[in-house]
């Protein structure tokens, strides 16, 4: 190498150090201030067994879970249960969270991620009522683009601490359950008829129709039937059997009004060890039915699709007849 090549080079060496220390300084300014706080559990000091109440509060809506000695209520539905095992993940995954990121953030972004008024403000109260955690649900974070955000899951979520109003955070979970409708948290089998060995409709017009049978393996005979007229067994025992099967949708609001159960039609079903239920069905209210239980002080939502067996009406359960023109 002579002597220009040497000079050369050393002066290329110069200029790739000095970008490379140039490049360096520029990301380390980059970096958040907070870079440390990564890898850490967001609510420290946040103790299972001190949660004694969750309030969630969205822009329409407020739900507030109770623990109580029967287990966990829903006060906005006058204490009607709710759902155990999805209150206790909600609660592991706030204990888990975990800073995945975190940013400096200001009041424009605040609202574009509804991290403001808009988002979902979370409660963790203790038994005394003092809060014990506060936690702000935002936007669902995505990795890349999707082609529906509104209904995609969501790869993480953007949370704030009402504390630390200039920082924003981005955890791993998509947090779901953060929700104050009480369709998502209600306990959704608590009313079943299991084992029916009578069954009764009785519809607003008068017209009515009961099937029953003698033992539980045993076939199922219409009350009343008029000559040529044959019961269709498998739609006598989707008639029964979807009582077992009920599932909730929702639990109406005390003050709701019209539901159509000053008229119903009952449903009357006796099961296996003599015991009678009788279930008021109201008016349908988009794809739900209004439905009260005499066991029971709450206005409750079924779906649709878990009654329309056993509402059919009398002609719906017989065997078509057979078309002998020819």
């Amino acid at each position: 190498m002579n002597a220009r090549s040497a000079v050369i080079f050393v002066v290329l060496l110069a200029v790739i150090g000095g970008g490379a220390l140039f490049y360096y300084q520029q990301e380390r300014s980059r970096r958040p201030a907070n870079v440390g706080t990564l890898g850490q559990t967001l609510l420290k000091d946040l103790k299972a067994a001190d949660i004694a109440s969750i309030r969630i509060v969205e822009p329409k809506s407020t739900l507030t879970l109770q623990r109580k000695e029967q287990g966990w209520v829903i006060a906005e539905r006058d204490g009607f249960p709710a759902d155990l095992g999805k209150v206790r993940a909600f609660v592991l995954q706030a204990l888990s969270l975990k800073v995945g990121q975190s940013e400096p953030i200001g009041e424009q972004d605040r609202a574009r991620l509804n991290l403001d008024p808009s988002g979902t403000q979370v409660e963790f109260n203790g038994a005394d009522g003092k809060g014990l955690a506060r936690l702000i649900v935002g936007k669902k974070y995505f990795r890349g683009e999707v082609d529906s955000p509104e209904k995609a899951p969501g790869d993480g979520r953007f949370v704030m601490l009402p504390g630390d109003p200039k920082t924003v955070y981005v955890v791993s979970d998509p947090l779901r359950q953060a929700s104050a409708r009480s369709a998502d948290w209600i306990e959704r089998s608590s009313f079943k008829v299991d084992k029916v060995m009578g069954l009764e409709v009785r519809y607003p017009d008068g017209s009515r129709w009961r099937i029953e049978r003698s033992a539980d393996n045993a076939e199922w005979k219409l009350a009343g039937a008029r000559p040529g007229e044959k019961l269709d067994i498998g739609r006598a025992n989707s008639a029964s059997y979807s009582l077992s099967l009920l599932e909730l949708a929702d639990v109406a609001p005390k003050e709701t009004k019209d539901t159509g159960l000053d008229s119903p039609t009952l449903i009357n079903a006796t099961t296996l060890d003599g015991v009678s239920h009788s279930i008021k069905v109201g008016k349908l209210e988009g794809e739900n039915y209004y439905v009260s239980f005499p066991s029971s002080q709450f206005i409750v939502l079924v779906p649709k699709s878990k009654l329309e067996d056993t509402l059919k009406k009398r002609e719906a359960l017989l065997e078509k007849k057979e078309d002998t023109k020819k």
